[in-house]
Parts: structure tokens; sequence; C-alpha cells
């Protein structure tokens, strides 16, 4: 894996079209400056964070109260368990859908409209749930609001140039992530809150849930359909993005459902993003049922796992785009594999440390965040690369990558964690081992122009990027790594 060609670094953002005052020929943002706020890429880019970070709120609110939601709701102890999978349910028919209605819509409004009929679902099922039904629709309702999700990382991928989109993309998700980790602490603070302003029982939990999840929900999708900015110069899409009629519409679809390295990071990501979902899921019962923690401690310690996700994520973003300079493509996918490999690894020696007669809690917290640290690291890795698989199919790769975390996370749920068959230590590691597994598939993953992970570049005169009309019937005008 030698050094990237010159002629290969304007792929990477190294070289390329000249920037002016941050902004590329196409008007994309050369680099990410959170606090540039004047700056209508920082806009978006706030507005897409902060409105993901109360979809993942919503979608997490549920596992931190479920000793309330028991006995409110008359719950056996297998209703968990489904809940959970009609939540990760929602997450992958969302996400399917997603992708398209961004490329159709623009991903700006498509993630508002997704927050408001979020918003709204989750409301009508908090107030009418009296059964655990009702629970397993409360789970689905807020699990489609990680819908946005695809959105989130399309409407990155729009503004911000290949010198910066690995970071972008990264930081977005990773401090939207963190959404989960503020439920987990959060929620059960609220809901004692309420219970002390004298609330009864069965109706505190619901007060709970419309003062918070559907009140983020509504707040931020509003602010985001209130954006004022339709599109940047040269077309770089803060807003709505380009129509797309209905014959092209299919044209994008197939640009995406055949180019089978989206379907290789769909594997991936569901064992990188897949195991933050289970453990999100299953983090506050762990310690719950294995160190017999009160349900706010219990909540807490959960919380930790999540809460990696504002440095753990956009480190991993860095590092792509820092390993792409010296290596291009060839190393974020070595980086890549390393890292969820490392995960995968910790990931079954949490399992191990809670399985031993005595455990030690802070053993068991310190393990399980570095397995935090590696896991969200490597989602992060992977939106490095999402990118440059298509240009005018972005929406729809985007979408299948992010459904695969949810499908990973719903396969493993029935396989490891759904009945008797396992102890929830065992289903911990045998998740890290799944993962471990699923890694292999990046080493097919090869970009004619640039290589893979196990031979170098097959095509180096070709005119146009990775992903181009040969593979997925995108437009002359290049992938989306080219810089014009």
């Amino acid at each position: 894996m030698g050094k990237l060609p010159n002629d290969e670094e304007n792929c990477y953002g190294v070289g390329g079209a000249e920037a002016s005052g941050g902004v590329d020929a196409e008007g994309r943002a050369t680099d990410l400056r959170p606090l540039a706020l004047s700056s209508p890429h920082t806009q978006a880019f706030h507005l897409a964070w902060l409105s993901l970070f109360a979809c993942f709120f919503a979608a997490f609110a549920a596992p931190p109260i479920l000793p309330a939601l028991r006995p409110a709701l008359v719950l056996a102890p297998s209703d968990a368990a489904a809940a959970a999978v009609g939540s990760l349910s929602a997450t992958l028919v969302g996400r399917l859908a997603m992708g398209p209605a961004c490329d159709l819509l623009g991903p700006r409004r498509a993630s508002g409209l997704a927050s408001l009929l979020a918003a709204l679902a989750v409301a009508v099922t908090a107030v009418t749930a009296s059964s655990p039904t009702g629970f397993v629709a409360l789970r689905f309702v807020a699990g489609l609001s990680l819908a946005n999700f695809v959105a989130n990382q399309h409407w990155m991928s729009g503004i911000f140039a290949p010198s910066a989109v690995g970071l972008a993309n990264a930081v977005a998700a990773g401090w939207a992530n963190v959404g989960s980790a503020a439920a987990q602490l959060v929620m059960p603070l609220a809901y004692e809150l309420v219970l002390r302003l004298g609330v009864p029982i069965t109706v505190a939990w619901r007060v709970t849930y419309l003062i918070l999840p559907c009140a983020l929900l509504i707040t931020t999708g509003l602010a985001v359909l209130a954006f004022p900015y339709d599109d940047l110069p040269h077309g770089a899409g803060v807003g709505g993005g380009a129509k797309t009629t209905g014959k092209s519409f299919w044209k994008v679809v197939r640009g995406g459902v055949s180019n089978y390295r989206a379907w290789v990071l769909a594997l991936t990501y569901g064992y990188c993003y897949g195991v933050e979902l289970i453990m999100e899921n299953v983090a506050a019962d762990f310690f719950r049922k294995r160190f017999h923690l009160p349900m706010e401690a219990a909540g807490a310690a959960a919380a930790c796992f999540g809460a990696m996700n504002a440095v753990a994520r956009p480190a991993g973003g860095v590092a792509s785009d820092a390993i792409a300079r010296l290596f291009g493509m060839r190393g974020r996918l070595w980086l890549l594999w390393a890292v969820q490999t490392a995960g995968a690894a910790l990931c079954v020696l949490v399992g191990r440390m809670g399985a031993v007669e005595a455990p030690s809690l802070a053993a068991t917290m310190a393990v399980m965040v570095a397995c935090a640290a590696f896991v969200q690291a490597a989602s992060g890795l992977t939106f490095g690369i999402v990118p440059f698989v298509s240009k005018r199919s972005l929406g729809v790769v985007s979408g299948m990558t992010a459904s695969g975390g949810a499908v990973g996370a719903i396969v493993t749920n029935r396989l490891f964690f759904s009945g008797s068959r396992y102890t929830i230590e065992e289903a911990i590691s045998l998740t890290g081992a799944a993962s471990l597994v699923c890694t292999l598939p990046l080493a097919l993953v090869h970009f004619p122009r640039h290589g893979g992970m196990l031979c170098g570049p097959t095509d180096v005169g070709a005119g146009a990027g990775d992903g181009d009309a040969e593979y997925d019937d995108n437009d002359s005008a290049g992938d989306y790594m080219l810089l014009k």
C-alpha cells in the first residue's frame, strides 16, 4: 500500500480545484468550522446533527425507564425483546425509504418532514398505549425517526468537499448519536421529577414522553424546514437538492442496488453500528440484572456507551480523511477493517467479563467504553467511504448502508437475545464474534482507479472516478470524489 500518486490526490481532497473562502468550485465547504455560525454550511451542519440527536433521544427513550413501563403496561419479560425488534425493524424500513426520499425531495425537506411525522406518531402512541402491543407500537414509531440518519449523511455529503466529508459526516452523526446516551441519563430523572409533581404512575411516563422526545422532534423538525438556504453557489445543495423525475428515479435506485460495494458496506456496518444499537438496547438491563443497580444508576452506566459517540465517531472520520491523504482509498479500507476488528474483540471480552462469578463493575465498564470507542469509530470510518461509492445514487447507497446497521441488529437480536437460549453475557460475546466474521468481506471491496485492501488500481487512466457510468450509470460529470 504505497503513498497516493499525485494524479489521484484530487479524489481525496488533497489537491483539486482552488478553494475561495473555504468553498470549492461547486460551492461545497472545504473544511468543517463548527464555530463559523454565519456560514450557511455551518448552520446546516448544526441543524442536521441536532435534528438527528432528537431522533436518537426518541428512539432510545424507553429502555432506561423500562422498570416503570413494565407495571404500567403489564409487560412480560419477552415484550422488551419484541419491542426492540420492532424498533429496529422500523429503523430498517425508514432508512430504506429515506434514501430515495432524499434523492427526490432533497435531504433537508425529507429530514424535517420525517421528524414532524415521527413526533405526531410518538405522541399519539404514548397517549393511547395501554398494553404490551401498545408498547411495541410505541417503540416502532419512535424507531422510524432514525431514518433521519440517512438524510443527515446525505445532507453533509452534499455540502462538504471530499477533503472534509469524512470528518463532517462523522461529527454530525457522532454528536447526534449522543442523543441515545442523553435518553439513558435524562429519561429516568425526568420521570422521577414528573412523579414528584404528583402525576399518577400510569400517566407519568406518558407526560415524560410528551415533554421530552416529542417536543425535541417538533422543535428540530420545524427548524430544519425553516432553514432559509435552498441552494449554495454552483448547486452545493444545502437545502432541497435537485428534483428527480420518475424515469431518472429508477435509474438512481438501480445505480445504488447494483453496486456491490454498497452491499458490502451495508453488511459491515451491520456489525459496527448494529453492535451499537444492540448495546444501547440491552446495556441498562445488563447493568440492572448483573450488577443489581437501580434504574437511575443503570441508565447512567449504560449512557457511557452512547456518550462515546461525541468523540469516537468523529475520530473515525478524521482518521479516514487523514489516512486517505497518505494511502488513498486503500488506507480507508484497511483502517476500517482494523478498527472494527478491535471493537468486535472487545465486545467478546465484555460478555466474558460479565459472565464471571463476581464481575467487577469498574473493569466491565472500562472495557465496554473501549468497545464503544472502536465500534463507533468504525461507523465513522464507514461513512468516510460511503460518499465515494456513487455520486448520483448517494442517497440510495447511504440508505442501504444505514439500513445495514438495523438489519445487523435485528438478526443479532433474534439469534442471540430473543428467548432463553443464551444469557445476556453470552449473547454479547456472540455478537462480538459475529462482528469479527462479518468484517472480513471488506477485503472484497475494490475501486478500479484506486484499488482495494489486497490489490492496487486496475484502471489508473480512467477519466471518471469510482462508480462512474461503467458501474452504476452515473452521469458523465464523474463521481462525487472528483473536484471540478
